[in-house]
């Protein structure tokens, strides 16, 4: 029995039809590089959608209405000093 190596290339963001193959690397989680930088007066102030944003870049989860996810963000990404 061989063994043999099999060298894959990643499909480049954008190739396929319409964007295709961009649409399904999207839809797989990936760790951000960065650590959100955002004060407390910006997730008190932060629209819904874009704390689902937000939490879904994360991993996290994005139920609940605004205020629970403003908390939920807030526990999460702030560091007391």
């Amino acid at each position: 029995m061989s063994t043999e190596s099999v060298a894959r290339t990643s499909p480049a963001l954008g190739s396929g039809p319409n964007g295709q193959q961009a649409k399904n690397w999207c839809g797989h989680f990936q760790m951000p590089l960065h650590y959100p930088r955002y004060t407390k007066a910006d997730y008190e102030t932060m629209p819904e959608w874009k704390l689902d944003c937000l939490l879904k870049e994360y991993g996290l989860p994005i139920s609940g209405d605004v205020d629970q996810k403003r908390k939920f963000a807030m526990g999460a990404f702030l560091w007391a000093r």
